[in-house]
This record gives structure tokens, C-alpha cells and sequence, in this order.
């Protein structure tokens, strides 16, 4: 398993067989996405065994398609019930899991996580000693714990369990997990604190997060081909996605185990993962929901993390793009030879979700392109009045033009701001990469801040000396000041 912000910095968000779309019942003909995505030229040309699809609009699945193979050993073709390993799309499931359950008085969020463990308490640290971290603290990765990811394991493998994990009695780690700083004051992706999430849980309730999972969140929603089982564990599913290396050939047994599975042990499919989206998007407007309550899912995706969150993120929710004006919740996930992504509308109910059972060079260009495909086909866009822009000075204009470090996602790359048409552009990494293009203009607002077409954060520059010094985002109630630096 890798760290999840390396596929925030080389993918947001997979030999081609037969497509098989099924588009559910809806007044508009989806038929066309098929003609101009291309996936099964996309999957041959980047030798991706399998992608699977499924496009939601209006709350309604309206488009699903699946392309290429479980497995290049069988050439068993994917269908709509293939699950895949899901890796850390799972975090979010796991914070929304713990949210169902405090709010049936299960257990108190706010409260010290140590509390709750038996096996095994947090290590001793000096970041801790006034200030020991709640349950939220680990959903944002503000805890300040460190682990940030994990190593795949198959059958014919030691499985090690949560204990082992967490004592960094494994591969890739030799020691115990850590505080790098005293909880809520910075931001560290953790997968290490999702399993101390996991372990709380059990060690409280008496059962199994894959229990725990199914009863209240799972089969509720009738997420049939849902499970937090893991392929050495009875009753496994049988309509799986093997994953593959970059050249195309399965990995071992080709079924990743989990042990740290409230990190990343969820296997699902692009329906079921749809479903629970647009189950939030229900709960959202407090209409049509019927598992997941508006206080939830209001709290699950609000934004509580932005020093240093990668442009922002909420309870196991990214929350670092504006595409269209619409406020995205989303997530990537990412374990060796299989990933995919999540990506939804806070209003509205659009989105989609997609996995794909490759490795990154061969999965990552595929979903990438369909992502940019997507968002401009299905032209989902809220459309907002620009009577709060003003003019931008000459003055401040001149200011602004300039190579600057990474101040909107802090991941140490370059954002460039530039003159065009007599109108600024920001340039960055991670803007082009999202929407496939870098030409996001800065608009200056009536009340001297400004804002940035797709992204999220109002910005509030500092211009004393004649220069600019740093900038203060603003996201709700949450600030936070980065310094700038011009090269």
C-alpha cells in the first residue's frame, strides 16, 4: 500500500477486452460518453487490465461501464458486481462509520482515542503530554501521528496483526508509531492513526470494524458487494479484480490482505461507492437519506484541516478542489497494482467514481484522462455571479506577476502567476493536473481578497514593502497564513 498524497501529486484521482455499458433508465441518452472516452484505446494503449465506471447525476447513476479483464491469468471479463481493493478510499468509510456510531451514542468523538484501546495506548510523547488526541484529530491526520502507509501481503504470507502494525514490527517500518507534533497543530497523513482508529473501535464494541462496518453502514445501504473481509478470510467475495504490475501480470495470488483495515481494507465496486456518495449528497440537502443523517454527513465532509492539508480536508474527505464553482468531496486510493478515486458535489448529486486493477504508469494516465474527459462532458457547472469582482490595480498587478513556492497545496512544487489578455492566470502543478489545463484566472473581489477559479480558498495577500509576503487562506471559519517567496 502507498501514501495516498503520492497519488495526490502524481494522480487525483486504470490490453483492452470488450466494453460493456450499462446506462440505467433516465431521460437523457449517456450513450455519447462511451463515444468520446475512449477507455477501451485508452486500456490497450497503456496495457491497464481492467477500468470500471460508473457516472451519477441529479442523484441518479446514470452511466456504468466496464472495460477489460479481473484477471490477464483468467481474461475473466469485469461486470458491474467486480469489486476492487479500494485502498484508502476506505478513510473516509471508516470516519463515516464512527460517526454513524457515536451518533447512536456508541462512542464520543471529541473524547481522548487512549480511552478507548485495550490491546495496546498511544506511545509516550511530549507533543502529547497536555494534549492527547480525540477520534477526529485521527480522521483529518492532524494527530500528528506519522505511518503513512503500508505493505501489501498475500496468501502464503505472515499476516501480522494491528498490534504488530502499530509497533512498527513490519515492512517498511522498525519502530513503534509516533507523534511528529502535538496534535491539532499541523497536518501528517497518516494511515498508522486509521489503524488506531480500527483498533478502538474493536477493543470498545466487541466486534470487528468488517462487523462493526456491515451492520450499520454496509447493509443498510445495500451495498451488496461491499465488505471489509479480507481473501484469507471465509466467505470472501469470488467477483474480485486481481491487481497487476506494470507490465500487465497478476501480483502473487493477485488478492491483497489488509490487516490495517480501517486504513485501507475495503473492497467495493464504482456502483456501491456511487451509492454511498450520493447517499451523502442526500443527506447533505436532508432529502431522500436513509441511513446517513444531515448532522453526519454535514460533519463528515466540512472542512477542518487547512495548515499544511493539501489545499483543505475534512473528516477522511479531501477537500482541495472547486471544479465549476461546485465544492468537491473526494478521495484517491492507491495500493500496488490497483487504485482509484471518488469525486462528488456537495450540491447537486453529480459525480462519479472509478477503479481500475493496473499499476500506476499503467492506471494513472487512463484515469486522468477520463477524469478531464468527464468533467467537461458532463458540464457540471454552478454558475455564479461575478458582481463581487472589481478591477485588479495597475499596482497590485505588478505585485502579483511572479514564480512563487507552493503556497495553495504546500507539496513544494512551483505556482506561477502570470499576464494574459490583460487579465492574472495562476499556474500550478496541481491546478493543471486536476482540470488538464493551467489557465485558472485571479479574480480581485470587492472586499480585497481573491479568489482562484477552481480552487477553493479565498486568498488575502500581504503586500507590505512593496512586495508579497505571504497570504492568508480562508475556508469558512478556517485560516491559515503561508508565508511566499518569490523566485
Amino acid at each position: 500500500m502507498k501514501n495516498t498524497l503520492y497519488l495526490l501529486i502524481v494522480t487525483l484521482i486504470m490490453l483492452s477486452c470488450q466494453t460493456r455499458n450499462n446506462a440505467v433508465t433516465s431521460k437523457k441518452d449517456y450513450s455519447f460518453l462511451t463515444d468520446s472516452l475512449h477507455i477501451d484505446k485508452q486500456l490497450e494503449k497503456y496495457k491497464l487490465p481492467g477500468f470500471s465506471l460508473v457516472v451519477f447525476e441529479n442523484y441518479k447513476i446514470v452511466y456504468s461501464s466496464q472495460i477489460g479483464v479481473k484477471s490477464m491469468d483468467s481474461k475473466d471479463k469485469l461486470d458491474v458486481n467486480t469489486a476492487f481493493s479500494t485502498a484508502s478510499i476506505t478513510k473516509p468509510i471508516t470516519a463515516l462509520l464512527c460517526h454513524i456510531l457515536e451518533e447512536k451514542g456508541l462512542i464520543n468523538l471529541d473524547e481522548p482515542i487512549d480511552k478507548y484501546l485495550k490491546r495496546w495506548h498511544l506511545p509516550k510523547s511530549k507533543f502529547t503530554e497536555n494534549n492527547s488526541p480525540t477520534w477526529r484529530q485521527f480522521f483529518n491526520h492532524t494527530s500528528g501521528t506519522n505511518q503513512g502507509g503500508f505493505s501489501d501481503y498475500y496468501n502464503g504470507d505472515v499476516i501480522p496483526t494491528i498490534k504488530q502494525s502499530l509497533l512498527g514490527q513490519i515492512p517498511r517500518y522498525d519502530k513503534e508509531i509516533e507523534f511528529l507534533f502535538t496534535p491539532g497543530t499541523g497536518f501528517e497523513y497518516s494511515g498508522g492513526g486509521y489503524v488506531i482508529i480500527q483498533m478502538a473501535l474493536e477493543d470498545t464494541l466487541n466486534k470487528s470494524i468488517t462487523e462493526l462496518a456491515k451492520e450499520h453502514l454496509f447493509a443498510p445501504l445495500g451495498l451488496t458487494n461491499t465488505t471489509m473481509m479480507q481473501p484469507n478470510e471465509k466467505g470472501f467475495p469470488a467477483n474480485v479484480a486481481s491487481v497487476h504490475d506494470k507490465d500487465g501480470k497478476v501480483i502473487k495470488t493477485g488478492l491483497p490482505i489488509t490487516p490495517q483495515i480501517g486504513a485501507s481494507g475495503v473492497w467495493s465496486t464504482p456502483t456501491d461507492l456511487a451509492k454511498l456518495s450520493i447517499e451523502i449528497q442526500n443527506a447533505l440537502r436532508n432529502k431522500n437519506n436513509k441511513v446517513i443523517s444531515h448532522q453526519v454527513a454535514k460533519k463528515v465532509t466540512e472542512v477542518t484541516a487547512l495548515k499544511d492539508a493539501v489545499g483543505g480536508w475534512g473528516y477522511g474527505w479531501q477537500k482541495s478542489v472547486a471544479y465549476n464553482n461546485y465544492d468537491w468531496f473526494m478521495c484517491n486510493g492507491s495500493n500496488t497494482g490497483v487504485g482509484g478515486s471518488i469525486l462528488a458535489t456537495m450540491e447537486d448529486g453529480n459525480g462519479f467514481v472509478i477503479l481500475a486493477n493496473g499499476e500506476k504508469p499503467n492506471r494513472i494516465p487512463v484515469i486522468n484522462e477520463a477524469r478531464i474527459k468527464l468533467l467537461t462532458l458532463m458540464d457540471w457547472n454552478k454558475k455564479i455571479s461575478n458582481e463581487n469582482t472589481q478591477e485588479l490595480p495597475l499596482s497590485l498587478k505588478k505585485q502579483l506577476v511572479g514564480t512563487y513556492n507552493d503556497f495553495l497545496y504546500g507539496q513544494g512544487a512551483e505556482t506561477k502567476i502570470v499576464e494574459k489578455n490583460n487579465r492574472l492566470y495562476v499556474e500550478s502543478l496541481f491546478l493543471g493536473y486536476f482540470k488538464g489545463k493551467n489557465a485558472n484566472e485571479l479574480l480581485y473581489l470587492k472586499d480585497g481578497t481573491f479568489k482562484i477559479v477552481d480552487y477553493p480558498n479565498a486568498l488575502k495577500f500581504d503586500f507590505s514593502n512593496g512586495k508579497i509576503n505571504s497570504v492568508v487562506l480562508t475556508r469558512d471559519s478556517m485560516k491559515t497564513e503561508v508565508q511566499i517567496t518569490k523566485k
